[in-house]
């Protein structure tokens, strides 16, 4: 971990000395001595084993003097720019008192751990330098490799067999099973298994999953179980309900419904209780199933019912799940490691998670010495923290940060990978590599840390890449205890009113948002905080004098991570954060202020409004580190300015790669021209004039070379969304070279148009929402959509679907996914879909009767083409169809 903040920190002093010479005059010799004496301890850290005495001894002493340097550098930028702002000037002083600083910090602290750093590899002794060091990069797994670990889990098939025959039997009333066993054993795993298995789909046409955490709110189960059965992710439509009426509007919806509903993680009796008076009682054909670590739990919901107990696995199956982890299923383990490998098995205790986690420790590993390592490792009576924590030590330094922040949020919470990756790049945990970006490094280094079974795989977007993960609870505990130490202090959970710490980061996950604020007083602000995040499941709204207190409580913030709070207005104080790289928050403003432009250092700004239009003022262009734009609305930019104005900074903006939605008109050729390394863009608003006249404007996205993801929303409020119909699209040769994503919404084309799209050599993803093609027939030409891998089509009066006779087999070559959301009016789907050998699931959502039969047929005449072709599961709703 000391590489990665000594790393950082180098970073920072390089960009001082090259931007901001007005600002640090009189302090330049001594930021250059300190860039150089930054460069050796970086350069020995690279060289050495980090399990020697001498470096665990002194790694602390590094993080605190990094730490020291950084609230030194940052504290002086912040009180300069305070000083601008006040209109009192800079300080001319303040190069030379920051040199002074410095100096004390060099010579007292960072000359001496050098000094000691060499004595110990002066003596020849210890033989610390690794002279055949592997680049940290080099371990690193590619995302693309994670798909066998992840589909081939561990199998529980006598369970599930058992679990599934209970969920068939015929009861009285309601009926509650129980999986119960300690952590590790694979209760989830089996649920899952189970809530997604197709016999349950047919069985129980109502499945709904709920994880319950150690403080969930009795509402916010209710809610989201709503949410569900609804299909409406508007939850202020019920949020000024009390629980009473919420719990009683659950009932009415699935009293006379065949349902099935998971409750994972539920922790105790009281617990139970206070979840179950939203289940009708009388439901005979229905089911429960609660996994929980509880014993009693399961006799207290049902004492009818014997509780399931999960079994240790046998030292034979350890053995296989490790070979498999380790190997991947298809390299035998080799005959010099098997004796160690059974031993490692046998010392797991049958608890999967152990073998999983030292699977991730010897992935790949052939050395017997790293084998009998483990062994000797493993003989401990708390065995299972001790494997924990010998997965955390293995992991290279530059992942020990990234696996521990992952503890900051909340438990079982559904993570956004794209998320994630982008807070460890603001919070400057990710090295810099020569040739590749941030964002693919980042990539890396979650893959690396699921395949070493610290993260699970929750959700895959059609190209393979992981969308969502999630952690073990055991494997969270770990992360806040070890994070909360004095050793290491990464970060503070808030659970109710309390004084900060000296944590460097501030998270909140429950309803006690606002009593923090309403306690937080100069007494209790702490400026060295890097980090403040904030994963209420309420909105909350705070007054005007509340909002001013982030930027007065927390002067140095680089992360600001607060949706589910929402800024009635954003205080001129804000935009004194100057160290921001990643900003996410909600506000009821129609305007960006122009005082955003002096956020300079700002890599992601995500912004959630009210509004159907966003007016930025600000001027994204000066923010020459900007990385990613989102907003839900559409967004008018500035124009940039002409090519021979840019400043030097302007001439370095080359970094932006996303910005999702700006508006038509905002998509001019000097736009594109001036981030033109787009990898992601969504355009809201009325597309005519774009896509249709002949203009420069769409003639210039063939520049964007590197655009992979575009999405288009015609939006021509306040007329009729039909009055904005696009007679056509622009020719195939028009859209970017690299496409693989792209959705269409309400924009009113003819199917015939689909041959355009279906030319599009890369494009894996095509998503077609709210009428995107209208019109009653759609005969498909052969030969189009080569690689296409997920179709979904939403809300048409599509009724006719044909495929051109003779090549049925010719058509979609890889579609995995097929999706129709509220296509009512088609008749049904074509026969020569049972021939496309990639097709894995058709998903009809609100389809006729008559659609969903052919479907049906499809799937039957799948199973009669004999072996080598995959099943192909289908899911229907409303299940009446």
């Amino acid at each position: 971990m000391a590489e990665a903040a000594v790393t950082f920190l180098l970073e920072n002093v390089s960009k001082l000395l090259k931007s901001h010479c007005d600002l640090i005059s009189g302090a330049e010799n001594e930021l250059e001595q300190l860039k150089n004496e930054l460069g050796l301890l970086k350069d020995l850290l690279q060289k050495t084993e980090e399990e020697e005495p001498f470096m665990r001894k002194i790694e602390r002493q590094i993080r605190e003097v990094v730490c020291d340097v950084e609230d030194t550098i940052d504290s002086f930028l912040w009180a300069q720019a305070v000083a601008a702002k006040a209109k009192t000037g800079f300080n001319p002083n303040g190069g030379v008192s920051l040199a002074k600083e410095l100096k004390s910090l060099r010579e007292d602290k960072v000359k001496p751990m050098l000094e000691f750093a060499y004595m110990q590899i002066g003596d020849g002794s210890t033989g610390i330098i690794s002279t055949t060091a592997e680049e940290p990069w080099t371990k690193l797994k590619k995302v693309h490799q994670l798909n066998m670990l992840q589909e081939n889990v561990l199998s529980f098939e006598d369970e599930e067999e058992k679990i599934i025959g209970y969920l068939k039997e015929e009861t009285e009333e309601l009926d509650v099973i129980s999986i119960i066993g300690n952590g590790g054993l694979g209760k989830t795993t089996l649920a899952r298994n189970i809530f997604h298995d197709q016999r349950i789909d047919y069985e129980f046409p109502t499945r709904i999953w709920v994880s319950i955490s150690s403080d969930f709110r009795k509402k916010n189960v209710f809610l989201h179980i709503l949410e569900k059965l609804t299909l409406t992710r508007d939850k202020m439509k019920y949020k000024t309900e009390n629980e009473d009426d919420l719990a009683g509007m659950i009932r009415s919806l699935i009293e006379k419904r065949k349902f099935l509903i998971v409750m994972d993680n539920v922790w105790s009796t009281e617990d139970w209780d206070e979840l179950k008076v939203a289940l009708p009682i009388t439901n005979r054909g229905s089911k429960v199933l609660i996994t929980s670590r509880d014993a009693s739990l399961g006799r207290h919901a049902n004492p009818k019912r014997v509780p399931h107990q999960m079994r240790y696995l046998n030292p034979d199956d350890c053995w296989k799940l490790l070979q498999f982890k380790v190997f991947g299923g298809e390299t035998l383990c080799p005959p010099e490691l098997e004796n160690v490998g059974k031993r490692i098995a046998h010392r797991c205790g049958g608890l999967p998670l152990s073998v999983c986690l030292i699977a991730g420790i010897l992935l790949d590993e052939t050395n017997i010495k790293t084998w009998q390592k483990v062994v000797e490792k493993t003989n401990t009576r708390e065995f299972m923290e001790y494997v924990v924590l010998l997965s955390y030590n293995s992991l290279p330094d530059h992942l020990k940060l990234c696996f521990l922040y992952i503890g900051m949020f909340p438990e079982d919470f559904e993570i956004p990978v794209w998320k994630l990756t982008r807070m460890w790049i603001a919070e400057g945990f990710v090295l810099q590599v020569p040739g590749m970006s941030l964002e693919d490094i980042a990539d890396n280094y979650l893959a690396e840390l699921i395949c070493r079974n610290l993260l699970m795989v929750d959700r895959v977007r059609p190209d393979g890449k992981v969308k969502t993960c999630r952690m073990h609870g055991m494997l969270r505990e770990f992360c806040q205890i070890k994070a909360g130490s004095t050793e290491i202090n990464l970060f503070q959970e808030v659970r109710k009113p309390m004084k900060i710490k000296a944590a460097s980061r501030v998270c909140i996950h429950s309803h006690h948002v606002l009593d923090f604020f309403s306690c937080l007083q100069p007494n209790n602000y702490s400026p060295f905080v890097r980090s403040f995040l904030c994963f209420s499941k309420d909105e909350l709204v705070l007054l005007p004098g509340q909002c001013l207190l982030i930027p007065k409580a927390f002067e140095l913030l680089r992360v600001l991570e607060v949706k589910p709070i929402r800024f009635t207005r954003l205080p001129r104080e804000l935009m004194l954060l100057l160290h921001l790289r990643y900003i996410v928050l909600s506000t009821n403003m129609r305007i960006l202020p122009e005082a955003f432009s002096e956020l300079r250092n700002t890599q992601t700004l995500i912004i959630d409004t009210t509004w159907r239009i966003l007016e930025i003022r600000a001027d994204i262009w000066k923010m020459v580190q900007l990385r990613h734009l989102k907003t839900n609305a559409s967004a008018i930019l500035l124009k940039p300015p002409p090519p021979d104005n840019f400043s030097n900074e302007g001439r370095e903006q080359q970094e932006l790669q996303t910005l999702v939605n700006i508006s038509s008109e905002s998509c001019t050729k000097d736009v594109f021209d001036k981030a033109r390394h787009l990898k992601k863009l969504g355009i809201q608003g009325r597309l005519a004039a774009m896509l249709v006249d002949e203009t420069e404007r769409f003639d210039c996205f063939w520049k964007l070379r590197d655009l992979e993801n575009l999405k288009l929303l015609n939006d021509v409020f306040p007329s009729q969304p039909s009055e904005g119909r696009l007679p056509r699209l622009p020719p195939p040769e028009k859209f970017p070279a690299k496409l693989r994503s792209l959705t269409l919404s309400a924009t009113f084309l003819d199917w015939e148009q689909m041959s355009v799209l279906g030319n599009l050599e890369n494009l894996e993803v095509l998503k077609l929402k709210d009428n995107a093609f209208v019109g009653e027939s759609w005969e498909m030409a052969d030969g189009g959509f080569r690689l296409l891998r997920l179709l979904l089509i939403e809300y048409t009066n599509l009724v006719y679907w044909k495929l051109a006779l003779g090549s049925g087999h010719d058509h979609f070559p890889r579609l995995k996914g097929l999706v129709l959301r509220k296509c009512a009016e088609l008749e049904a789907l074509p026969d020569g879909l049972a021939n496309v050998a990639s097709l894995h699931v058709i998903d009809l959502f609100c389809t006729s009767k008559t659609a969903v039969a052919s479907a049906r047929k499809i799937q039957e005449m799948r199973g009669y083409l004999g072996k080598g072709r995959e099943l192909i599961k289908l899911s229907i709703f409303p299940p009446d169809r």
